[in-house]
């Protein structure tokens, strides 16, 4: 009895090794939320047209990458658009993405809004936005690429309509920057979110933790559009995810998503 008793717990745990070398390798819990060959499941909202118009065709599918350019803009003219995943909602969830800024930014871009782009979370659903309303209300990871020119870090923190705490405090800006490198190149940087509700959210960039806050929540200061007035002071505890467009090329690809329920 004892060797069969043996084996059995033997074989329990090689079956439980594989299990976790299965998840860990095949990315079991990682769901996938963009399949590499179209935009499925993803809505386009650009200022001044409507939920569902994809002016220009600023977002595109490429070699497995979601790719944002303006080859068909005249000038960028304050265009600015969000590509959301409206299958569903998330609430607490680990977030994952690549990105690579491209080419040159388009004519009548910000000074700005060179190298830069973001990726939004805990968004309004796009039909909710207003028709000239430039951005959801969120929460955003904002990426920004080096110029040569001193330090410019990524993975910060912007709050379009919403407000957050750092350290117990209000932020007062509309966007605080993180403890990132500067990526002078353009190549492919691995970004992640992990948010718990409206409780905590943190920003990491190649794997290096650079940002942190809490009390995640509606603004209070006059920026939250007509139709959500309402939603004055109240916790932010879920929303939909959404790629900016801000008239810099950029490339987006691997973009996955795991609960944390």
């Amino acid at each position: 009895m004892k060797k069969s008793l043996n084996f059995f717990y033997v074989g329990l745990a090689i079956f439980f090794i594989a299990i976790g070398y299965k998840s860990l390798y095949n990315g079991d819990d990682w769901e996938h939320i963009f399949n590499g060959n179209s935009l499925d499941d993803w809505t386009v909202k650009i200022k001044g047209y409507p939920s569902g118009e994809n002016f220009g065709n600023t977002f595109k599918v490429q070699d497995g990458q979601i790719l944002v350019s303006y080859e068909n803009y005249e000038n960028f003219d304050f265009r600015y658009g969000h590509l959301y995943y409206t299958k569903k909602k998330f609430k607490n969830y680990h977030l994952k993405l690549e990105y690579k800024f491209f080419g040159e930014q388009a004519n009548g871009g910000e000074g700005w809004a060179t190298k830069n782009s973001g990726v939004m979370f805990h968004s309004q659903h796009p039909e909710t936005l207003l028709i000239d309303q430039s951005f959801p209300v969120s929460i955003e990871t904002q990426f920004l690429g080096g110029l040569n020119d001193g330090s410019r870090p990524t993975g910060n923190l912007c709050t379009p309509g919403t407000d957050v705490d750092m350290n117990s405090v209000k932020v007062k800006g509309h966007c605080t920057r993180s403890k990132s490198d500067t990526f002078n190149n353009d190549d492919w940087v691995e970004a992640e979110i992990i948010v718990y509700s409206d409780s905590i959210a943190h920003h990491i960039i190649n794997g290096k933790t650079v940002l942190t806050y809490t009390n995640l929540r509606y603004g209070d200061d006059g920026r939250l559009p007509e139709n959500m007035i309402d939603k004055k002071d109240k916790k932010l505890t879920e929303g939909y995810i959404s790629l900016q467009s801000e008239s810099h090329p950029i490339k987006f690809r691997n973009i996955r998503i795991k609960s944390l329920n």
